[in-house]
């Protein structure tokens, strides 16, 4: 296990990140975030957080989930979970931040994309990511990012959630996934 970020680093790079949406858009207003079921959502709450500590206000922070939408759902999901999907307001005329906790092929990004539209057209989307490892197969690419780093094929990035706050690991994909309701026990 190699470690990416802990937890100070996390929190300290979701605060810039938060500062460089406030600098694009000074107007929180017209703000909304979207974090993507599951590892997203936590992450749009830290930086509606921080954007409320910093300009005084937070903008509307939501879910989608993209159980549906994955252009792998029909192989790779027999028996599929699906969760709520939470948009809390109209997106037109709006720049959508969409929160993501890892970048790898692109794909859940497009299927987070295709879901999203079914709420409405936005003036924009943008993308915030807490790592990009790299290894696109679409052409999706961050407009903010925490920390982008080389990741070999044989491991996957974790992101933990601990009693000390967000970890971000990088594991052998052999290791076993822990799952989320264990996290931080």
């Amino acid at each position: 296990m190699r470690e990416l970020l802990n937890a100070e680093s996390v929190d300290r790079g979701l605060r810039r990140v938060a500062g460089e949406i406030l600098e694009r858009h000074p107007r929180a207003l017209d703000l909304v975030l979207v974090g993507v079921r599951r590892g997203g959502v936590p992450l749009a709450e830290r930086v509606g957080h921080w954007l409320e500590r910093l300009e005084g206000s937070a903008p509307p922070i939501g879910t989608v989930d993209i159980t549906l939408y994955r252009d792998d759902a029909a192989t790779a999901m027999p028996n599929p979970r699906i969760g709520p999907s939470t948009i809390p307001v109209a997106l037109e005329q709006k720049t959508v931040i969409l929160v993501d906790d890892v970048l790898y092929t692109g794909r859940t990004i497009r299927a987070a994309l295709d879901a999203l539209l079914d709420y409405g057209r936005p003036k924009q989307i943008e993308l915030a990511i807490l790592v990009d490892r790299g290894g696109r197969e679409l052409p999706i690419q961050p407009d903010y990012v925490v920390r982008a780093v080389e990741v070999t094929a044989n491991e996957r990035v974790d992101v933990r959630t601990t009693s000390e706050g967000t970890l971000v690991v990088a594991v052998s994909k052999s290791s076993p996934t822990v799952p989320p309701s264990q996290l931080g026990q």
